[in-house]
């Protein structure tokens, strides 16, 4: 039988493994649908409401500086001030402590103070609600300096934001290319548990006793579970552009060239972490440690460039960077198929992938550890 009839009759009995087994439909197709929009919900915001702080106003010593620093408060939309009156310093501590406000704001005592508290809750300190209010609370106090000796701003920050893409890209966009390629990876990475399990049964011993050869064995797998991948970016794409309203501007060679070479590449991973695991924990355990890793250090949720320094060439040696990358160029920047850096990327997912097949097809090739399974 030449390789080709091998292949052929490999990869439809492996279809008709998988496609029997209920889990598989489950790990493969349902498990990463439910991920992306427990993440998705988390982490896109799906909210349409601007952004708005509840904040307590303490007053305790009326004076022309804090009823000028009250009114100009309370034309700020984006704060609600509770009981829409001024309190006692003591009750706004304690709306604080219990946290029936983000913050509390204590206007001067006199007229010649001229320092403002803002008061906020400890465990919220580093917040994002806490910071904003900083924020605005600073440009206010500089607005009221210079109102205070009669100076005009001279400078101002016009705010503008460019991208290689269309102008309706937001952050859903990102994350939803990074929870696909998440997805695919993971998909591709748990999904070789199977041998494993026929190797414990001892069918992986009988099938080596056969002309059988077992580098095209595990290459019918993986393109087995290919057929999973497409049905994941599929569905994922369809879900994240009607349910988050994602924008996807798709660039199809480009993105035929990534999904194929990373969904293949995450197969091979998972072919070889079953290569040298004896039992499914154990490939599990290695399948999650890898996953896990990959899932915060790859750029999935938040751009690479914001991390340390000192962790963002840890970031560029991983295959799910390269994916998640190359699925955001062809998925929302059109990224044309002769871009160099697209194939940069594709390069380094062949590598992965090449490497991580041939290691694998050697491990289950050896005498010495197949005798002992």
């Amino acid at each position: 039988m030449n390789n080709f009839n091998q292949f052929k009759k490999m990869f439809l009995a492996q279809l008709k493994l998988t496609l029997r087994e209920k889990q598989a439909w489950f790990w493969g197709i349902f498990f990463p649908v439910i991920l992306m929009v427990i993440f998705m919900v988390i982490f896109s915001g799906t909210s349409t409401d601007e952004f708005q702080s509840k904040v307590a106003i303490v007053s305790e010593n009326p004076n022309p500086t804090s009823e000028m620093m009250l009114a100009q408060i309370n034309q700020l939309s984006i704060l609600e001030v509770e009981t829409g009156e001024p309190v006692s310093r003591k009750k706004a501590e304690e709306w604080v402590k219990d946290k029936d406000v983000d913050a509390a704001i204590v206007l001067p005592e006199s007229e010649a103070n001229t320092s403002i508290v803002l008061l906020v809750n400890k465990e919220n300190e580093q917040g994002v609600t806490t910071q904003a209010l900083s924020g605005i609370l600073d440009n206010f106090v500089q607005q009221a300096n210079l109102a205070a000796v009669g100076a005009a701003p001279t400078y101002a920050i016009q705010f503008e934001s460019l991208t290689s893409g269309s102008n309706e890209l937001n952050y859903t966009d990102f994350l939803l290319t990074g929870m696909i390629a998440l997805s695919i990876a993971q998909g591709g990475m748990f999904g070789m548990v199977d041998l494993v399990e026929m190797r414990r049964k001892g069918l992986i011993k009988r099938l080596r006793m056969t002309p059988a050869n077992m580098g095209i064995f595990g290459l019918s797998d993986m393109v087995m579970r290919l057929l999973f991948s497409i049905i994941q970016i599929l569905l994922l794409s369809l879900i994240g552009v009607f349910i988050f309203g994602a924008n996807l501007y798709i660039n199809f060679p480009s993105l035929i060239m990534v999904f194929l070479f990373g969904a293949l590449s995450f197969n091979a991973l998972g072919y070889f972490f079953s290569s040298f695991s004896t039992t499914t924990n154990a490939y599990m355990g290695v399948a999650n440690i890898v996953s896990f890793v990959m899932m915060f250090l790859s750029g999935v949720f938040f751009p690479i460039e914001t991390m340390p320094d000192w962790l963002q060439p840890i970031s560029n040696l991983l295959p799910l960077t390269y994916f998640a990358e190359g699925l955001r160029d062809s998925m929302v920047y059109e990224t044309g198929i002769f871009s160099s850096t697209l194939w940069f990327g594709i390069g380094v997912l062949i590598l992965w992938g090449a490497l991580a097949f041939l290691i694998g097809a050697w491990l289950y090739k050896r005498k010495s550890i197949v005798a002992t399974r």
